[in-house]
């Protein structure tokens, strides 16, 4: 119902609407790669801090790149727990009535808990797995321009799926 690779307070969680509840984890990593945009979920005191990001997933992880400084690298450094949501396939059903209107679309929310890669190698590595996702071509990266980037690491500990429409 659920996948889980941690967090045992998640097992067995039943969507309301059950019927829309994807239940295969390769199906919700096919949605990971036909997304284009994650929007990550950050907590900064109490607060809610979100944000869309280009990402590369691979093997239960997701990374992220961006400035070695700022706000989302600050909340990490404070708080590690994170989620993240994509969506794919999404489309409007328009209809005659107002109340008849409909969206089709397959998602997946997760929880992880977020790292920062500090070293060259590590951070090399999760750029070509963010460039792999939309590129799926292997790509050479200069040290000076991979030394001025920061990588974030979700280890992804549950994630659950949902599809609406076919």
């Amino acid at each position: 119902m659920h996948y889980n690779t941690r967090d045992s307070r998640w097992e067995g969680i039943l969507m309301r609407r059950s019927e829309r509840q994807i239940e295969s984890k390769a199906e919700m990593e096919s949605i990971i790669r036909d997304s284009t945009i994650c929007h990550l979920a950050l907590s900064d005191d109490g607060r809610p801090y979100i944000v869309p990001l280009n990402f590369g997933y691979e093997k239960g992880a997701l990374y992220f790149h961006g400035a070695k400084e700022g706000r989302k690298i600050d909340i990490i450094r404070l708080n590690s727990e994170a989620c993240f949501s994509f969506v794919s396939d999404h489309r409007i059903v328009p209809s005659e009535s107002a109340c008849g209107w409909s969206t089709r679309y397959r998602s997946v929310t997760g929880f992880g808990t977020a790292s920062l890669l500090e070293d060259r190698d590590s951070r090399k590595a999760a750029l070509g797995i963010i460039m792999n996702q939309y590129s799926g071509d292997e790509v050479h990266f200069e040290d000076g321009a991979v030394d001025e980037v920061m990588i974030i690491r979700i280890e992804i500990e549950s994630m659950t799926g949902k599809a609406s429409g076919d």
